[in-house]
Order: structure tokens, then C-alpha cells, then sequence
């Protein structure tokens, strides 16, 4: 059974809703022995885009203090071609959805010219000292909205 992709309505009208990206080196480490990038690595590249997105934002202490962090609660990717250790590539992240405590991220990998991968994922953002979710602050939403415009739901 396949499941239905977030990726709408086309790759490249996708693409378009992307207003952050970085390059990713791939590692020698991160293939396998037919030279691919093996599977478990385009998730080690969707926190390294995750953190610099946040970073970016000057958001990364209001998301990972010590006080609030925010937390992977689901991880998704789908592997759309064959990726390789001398492939240019780079990685696009959004964030697509805000919810009252949690942000559903978007991961868009490219190479080529050609989408390789897509990933999706829920943070949660967590109180330290109870381990419960807590609201997503107001000047984190607003900074968020402010960046990604339009194609930004739950604002």
C-alpha cells in the first residue's frame, strides 16, 4: 500500500514553498558499498537542516534551552531516486504547520536538480522539568510566520 505524498501539488510547486536551504557534504561513511547514501543518513541531514534552520532564525535558544527543547515526535522520509557520495547536494527545510505545542517540518532533498528525498516530521516542544508539551511561544510563532509567508498553516 502506498501512502499518499505531502509533496503537492508537484515536486516543483513544492520546491517553491522552501525559503531556506544549506549544502549537505555527504560522507564516505554515510554510503553503502554500491556507493548510495545509505538510507538512515537523510535523517542525520534533516536535524543538521532542522538546527540551522533554527539557528537562522534566531530562534535556536527559545527551541533548545534549558528550560524548553524541543523534541522529534515522528520522522518521516520518502526516497524518490538513488543519491551518491559525489552528488552536489542540498538540503531545503521548512516549517509548515504550527500547532499549539508542536511544528510539522518539512524536508526537501536535492540534487542535480532533481528532488531525491522528502521528509516530514512533528517537534514538540517539552518543558524540561515536568516533560510535558508546552506552548509554542508567541515570538517563535510570529518569527516563523514572518519567514515563511504564505503556505504556512496554523499560525
Amino acid at each position: 500500500m502506498r501512502k499518499e505524498s505531502f509533496v503537492q501539488p508537484d515536486p516543483a510547486g513544492w520546491l517553491e514553498k522552501f525559503h531556506f536551504s544549506i549544502p549537505i557534504k555527504v560522507r564516505y561513511c554515510e554510503t553503502d558499498m554500491l556507493g548510495h547514501v545509505n538510507n538512515v543518513s537523510y535523517f542525520m541531514y534533516f536535524e543538521q537542516g532542522r538546527i540551522e534552520y533554527f539557528e537562522n532564525l534566531g530562534l535556536f535558544d527559545s527551541m533548545f534551552g534549558k528550560e524548553k527543547v524541543a523534541v522529534v515526535a515522528d520522522l518521516e522520509c520518502q526516497y524518490l531516486a538513488q543519491m551518491y557520495r559525489s552528488d552536489k547536494v542540498q538540503l531545503h527545510v521548512r516549517v509548515a504547520s504550527i500547532g499549539r505545542s508542536s511544528l510539522d517540518v518539512e524536508y526537501a532533498v536535492v540534487a542535480e536538480n532533481l528532488l531525491k528525498a522528502a521528509g516530514r516530521g512533528a517537534i514538540v516542544l517539552i518543558d524540561a522539568g515536568s516533560g510535558k508539551s508546552t506552548p509554542i511561544p508567541d515570538e517563535v510563532r510570529e518569527t516563523i510566520a514572518a519567514f515563511e509567508k504564505e503556505g504556512l498553516s496554523g499560525a
